[in-house]
């Protein structure tokens, strides 16, 4: 927000903004029972795709930023197993899932090429 740093310039920066605001979204419509249980889970693992990505990108060595890509990836991992059992307590019925669907791939991809990339 306030440093102009590399991370910023870099496509999965936004994308996982995207990410984040699309996963706070979703847990707007989950049950008010599940506040400190999945919504808490879900936004700390979307928030955590999102810092891992700006932190690994100020890193100097390439195994510090893949290791922190890979950690921002197991966070998306993590999200989509959430999703799994919302979806199996019904949660997930009357809401759009398509947007964050298309952005959690979109991020897992990008990770992985990140990750590949980093020797």
């Amino acid at each position: 927000m306030f440093l102009s740093l590399n991370h910023q310039k870099l496509d999965i920066y936004g994308t996982s903004r995207l990410f984040v605001r699309e996963c706070y979204r979703l847990t707007n419509c989950l049950p008010a029972e599940e506040r400190y249980g999945m919504i808490s889970q879900i936004r700390r693992a979307a928030l955590s795709v999102h810092l891992n990505i700006a932190e690994g990108a100020s890193r100097k060595s390439n195994a510090e930023r893949k290791r922190y890509y890979e950690v921002a990836r197991g966070s998306v991992i993590e999200i989509d197993a959430a999703l799994d059992v919302a979806l199996d307590l019904s949660y997930l019925q009357n809401i759009q899932t398509d947007k964050l669907g298309t952005l959690m791939i979109t991020c897992f991809k990008m990770l992985s090429g990140m990750i590949t990339t980093e020797k």
